[in-house]
């Protein structure tokens, strides 16, 4: 039997963003019409990604719809985008919650409204084999004169830029294929993102790249994970966030998420939405 996310997920890709776009009230207003539920997110393992069957795959997709679930909406389409698009189209009516792995930042509490923290999230280097530039922080990267590749609206841009990195030296791809392959080409010393992220490239690199220990990076680089929404859906966040205080770290969403290297080390602690705002 085809569950309802692969079948919309699967109807997604074959009509593209256009045909999300048809349909744009609000949140309720939709579920009430009878409306899918869009989830948006990009290619990034192991957050949230398109799976080997065309399915929502990566734990913050697993959160979402277990939640969503446990709240009685099981009626959802997935759509894929690149990273730098997921803001603009929540805010389009392209989808209706953003489920990239995305940190909760000042600036982007700015323009779109999050969840409850899901993941404490650190961010990772990837370099040259055998780390020839001894790179572990941002700040090794600046006074190596080193050049440093992220993707387009990532939080490390501007963790770069306050640890003293310059416009020059970083270089902004697409996502997370085109760190990786910069890196290896020899364009930049290093490549950065999340630590789940980085790790995983190196993993698929066949040792063309290796990842400095994490731990060398001062607590303020690290991270919270939320889901976004728009901010006149707050009713629905509202319901949403109560859902998930009862199945963050249950024994049913450690399960579901235990094959994308989520612990009980991802969990975000007491940490609220309104503190991470303020201070990332």
């Amino acid at each position: 039997m085809t569950s309802p996310v692969k079948t919309m997920i699967a109807a997604s890709f074959a009509f593209g963003v256009s045909a999300a776009a048809v349909a744009a009230g609000p949140l309720m207003d939709r579920i009430a019409a009878g409306d899918t539920v869009r989830i948006g997110f990009a290619n990034e393992i192991p957050f949230a990604y398109a799976g080997d069957d065309g399915g929502p795959a990566g734990f913050v997709n697993a959160i979402t719809i277990g939640v969503l679930a446990n709240m009685g909406h099981t009626n959802i389409e997935a759509v894929q985008t690149e990273w730098g698009g997921l803001i603009p189209g929540l805010n389009a009516g392209r989808f209706d919650i953003v489920t990239g792995g995305m940190n909760i930042l000042a600036s982007r509490c700015e323009n779109i409204a999050f969840s409850e923290p899901i993941a404490t999230i650190g961010d990772g280097f990837i370099v040259a084999p055998d780390n020839p530039k001894g790179i572990e922080t941002y700040e090794d990267i600046k006074n190596a004169g080193a050049v440093l590749v992220t993707g387009a609206g990532y939080s490390n841009i501007e963790a770069a830029k306050a640890a003293g990195i310059t416009d020059g030296n970083i270089m902004i791809v697409p996502g997370p294929t085109e760190i990786l392959a910069a890196v290896t080409a020899g364009r930049a010393d290093a490549g950065t993102g999340t630590y789940f992220t980085m790790q995983q490239l190196a993993n698929s690199s066949g040792g063309n790249v290796d990842v400095p220990d994490p731990n060398a990076l001062p607590e303020e680089t690290f991270n919270w994970a939320g889901i976004g929404f728009r901010f006149d859906d707050q009713d629905f966040l509202d319901t949403f966030n109560a859902a998930l205080a009862d199945y963050l770290g249950s024994d049913e969403m450690m399960a579901a998420v235990a094959e994308y290297g989520y612990s009980e080390a991802t969990l975000p602690g007491e940490r609220t939405t309104e503190w991470v705002c303020a201070n990332r």
